[in-house]
């Protein structure tokens, strides 16, 4: 069983020596998304519209590879203060809707290019 590169310029590009995501079978194991803007490599204002750029860019990636929002297993959020929790709660339950996937919340120093939160995504393949 190969593993299969998955690249779209919808997302930004890696900031480091990494791929947007892999896929190996029916898995598709994407890098932290930072909030970055794909057009302009930029990060909005706040924390909010930060995490809500994040979970667009792994949209994006999914998208690409040919998975859904609802194929996400596990994710892993990464904020450099867990008093913005709660607002990256909102934005992170209206994007996964009913079915959340499991996740963990890590506190971190700091992110790359000084962003507020960090997403990681495990996505498996429905069958059908």
């Amino acid at each position: 069983m190969d593993k299969k590169v998955i690249h779209t310029d919808r997302a930004p590009a890696a900031v480091g020596p990494y791929v947007q995501a892999i896929e190996k079978g029916d898995t598709l194991y994407l890098s932290g998304q930072l909030g970055l803007v794909p057009e302009t490599g930029e990060l909005p204002a706040g924390v909010q519209a930060q995490a809500r750029q994040s979970l667009e860019n792994i949209r994006a990636v999914l998208k690409e590879a040919g998975y859904e929002i609802g194929d996400v297993v596990k994710t892993t959020v990464y904020l450099t203060d867990m008093a913005d929790l709660g607002l990256v709660n909102d934005v992170y339950a209206s994007f996964f809707g009913e079915e959340k996937p499991a996740r963990s919340c890590v506190g971190v120093a700091a992110l790359p290019k000084g962003g507020l939160v960090e997403i990681e995504v495990t996505a498996v393949r429905s069958a059908g």
